[in-house]
């Protein structure tokens, strides 16, 4: 499918195209809109832009009108702007929607302090990508629902992107933005053998693997659906998702030098959150406090720290920067306490016919947790394995992180190279830079990322044309 702003005659597209710079981003979640906004607002010169995901959808459906549970977002509205400069954007945007206000009356005038389900977000977004495309009668935009598996640099330094098509167009800039994989929808439910599950559970029993957002969303789900059985999370490390604050908290952070070791590091964030409970404020306002200084911390710490955090310290810090609504965190202290839910710590093996094989942290001995249901809520790592990134990785356009998380990258998204340089037109947008880039698995993070990319991709193509 090929539009050309939404006012252009299809008739005039082809010619177009092959007369203007040809921009692929490879991934239509909201790293891949969001990198496609930026550069229809930031790139103010003609060019072709075409989209890249196996997933057929493109738009945030009728989620106002639905009544249905849906995804917690754990930002408050006030940080989840996708125009830069403009942090009361989706706030302005809630504002304007009747159907929205009449369903939070209470909110009005403002709801920027509030949490809202990741539908209505990506509704915004979806809305706000419409119009940018409305406002550029000078650019085509093509959807293309193929595969990418490969990616190779052509004659005069384009981009062959290998996919169904036949035709394997060439592009000048290419915006990996796959997150953490493209697959297709998948709810990672399974059941077990029904015959076996009703001689060997007395009573209905789901059992949930992960341990942030996903895993709360979806226990309150079961139960908001009328579920009545015992959940079990199992979760490898065995921490929950901390709570927010009623209101935002501010960021604040210690003024003075931040030490260089990790176990100094980890002493004074510690420090530092119960001086700030002791002087009336929360521990939440030091996370996000620390999340300005995230970056430089991260970079100046030594592979070997580096690992040491990822193994021992990232699930910890992740239960305290992926925080829960505190009306939602409420219930699930409440499922625990009346152990409705019971959290396990260990690892999750095979599936059987009629459960879940199971390893409990600090033994050896495999068990046998029999359930009906059983529901992967688990972040995964991007796949380095996938042969798109083998693709990459061989042809020497990108290399791994330290820890093998994503790919290495700068502020931009640009991948480093083993001498330290990067290659002219290739980008990796949001959580394939994970290991390079704390935090830019969250919207705020990513939205700088994908602004910053775009204004570099116009200076590329245009560099006599200012930016906006």
């Amino acid at each position: 499918m090929t539009v050309q702003g939404l006012f252009s005659a299809r008739a005039n597209a082809a010619a177009q195209i092959s007369a203007v710079p040809r921009i692929a981003i490879v991934g239509r979640g909201f790293s891949g809109m969001m990198t496609a906004i930026a550069l229809m607002k930031t790139v103010r010169a003609p060019f072709h832009l075409q989209l890249f995901d196996p997933n057929s959808s493109v738009s945030g459906g009728q989620a106002l009108a639905s009544a249905r549970s849906s995804t917690i977002l754990n930002t408050r509205v006030r940080d989840l702007s996708v125009s830069l400069g403009d942090n009361d954007d989706f706030n302005d945007w809630l504002c304007s929607n009747a159907a929205f206000r009449a369903a939070v009356p209470a909110a009005i005038p403002g709801f920027r302090q509030i949490f809202v389900p990741k539908e209505i977000f990506s509704d915004y977004v979806y809305q706000r990508f419409s119009e940018a495309l409305a406002a550029r009668r000078d650019i085509t935009v093509q959807v293309c629902n193929d595969p990418v598996v490969a990616i190779r640099r052509s004659h005069g330094n384009r981009f062959l992107l290998e996919s169904a098509n036949p035709a394997n167009p060439l592009f000048d800039t290419v915006m990996l933005a796959t997150g953490y994989g493209l697959t297709a929808p998948d709810a990672g439910e399974q059941e077990a053998s029904p015959v076996r599950a009703q001689r060997l559970v007395a009573r209905p029993h789901a059992v949930l693997l992960g341990s942030g957002i996903r895993v709360v969303d979806q226990l309150l789900q079961l139960r908001d659906s009328g579920y009545a059985g015992q959940v079990t999370i199992i979760s490898r490390h065995g921490f929950l998702p901390q709570s927010h604050t009623p209101n935002s908290a501010d960021p604040v952070f210690p003024a003075e030098a931040l030490p260089q070791s990790l176990p100094d590091i980890v002493h004074f964030i510690r420090q530092a959150c119960r001086e700030a409970e002791e002087e009336g404020r929360s521990w939440q306002s030091v996370m996000n406090g620390l999340r300005k200084h995230a970056r430089s911390l991260w970079r100046s710490l030594p592979a070997r720290d580096k690992h040491q955090f990822n193994r021992h310290l990232r699930a910890i810090y992740d239960s305290h920067r992926n925080r829960l609504p505190e009306a939602m965190h409420l219930r699930l202290k409440r499922e625990l306490a009346e152990g409705r839910t019971v959290l396990r710590r260990g690892r999750a093996g095979r599936r059987g016919l009629s459960g879940l094989f199971f390893t409990p942290a600090g033994s050896a001995a495999e068990e046998v947790i029999h359930a009906e249901r059983i529901i992967d809520c688990r972040c995964q790592a991007p796949d380095l394995s996938a042969p798109l990134m083998q693709s990459l990785l061989s042809a020497g356009l990108a290399m791994p992180d330290e820890l093998s998380l994503g790919l290495a990258v700068n502020a931009r998204g640009e991948p480093f190279l083993e001498d330290g340089s990067t290659v002219a037109g290739l980008f990796a947008v949001g959580p394939l830079g994970l290991g390079s880039l704390p935090d830019i698995d969250l919207v705020p993070e990513i939205v700088s990322q994908a602004y910053a990319a775009a204004e570099r991709v116009g200076e590329r193509f245009y560099p006599q044309v200012k930016a906006v």
